[in-house]
């Protein structure tokens, strides 16, 4: 099992920028996908970015093409995601997840732990 913790949420204008970052503990961080999930009030939890245990496998959602970026850094097992240029749609609350598998793609099915999740909000 591994425990995940998500910060670096907040409020921030149109256009702004925010790093959320999602520490790991417990089975070893560099096995495993991560991805960030995001679910907004009334809507069904979607899938943003993942990305593969060495990094070196990314997949994102159109909505956020260009504009979000996932990262990893194995050594302090910690997973990123730089989210420039945001906008009122992007509010959520964002969730990272540990997939049971090398790279765990675009559907939560294949994640087995998550965290509590950040408040992301985006003011016009």
């Amino acid at each position: 099992q591994v425990q995940l913790v998500e910060s670096g949420g907040g409020l921030v204008q149109a256009g702004g920028s925010l790093r959320l970052s999602c520490a790991a503990s417990g089975r070893s961080f560099s096995n495993y996908g991560m991805g960030w999930f995001r679910q907004a009030p009334g809507k069904e939890r979607e899938f943003v970015e993942a990305i593969s245990w060495s990094g070196g496998t990314t997949s994102y959602a159109d909505s956020v093409k260009g504009r979000f970026t996932i990262s990893r850094d194995n050594a302090k097992n910690t997973v990123y995601l730089q989210m420039n240029s945001l906008k009122p749609e992007d509010t959520a609350v964002y969730f990272c997840a540990a997939a049971g598998r090398p790279f765990g793609g675009t559907t939560t099915d294949v994640y087995v732990d998550w965290g509590r999740g950040t408040q992301v909000t985006v003011s016009s």
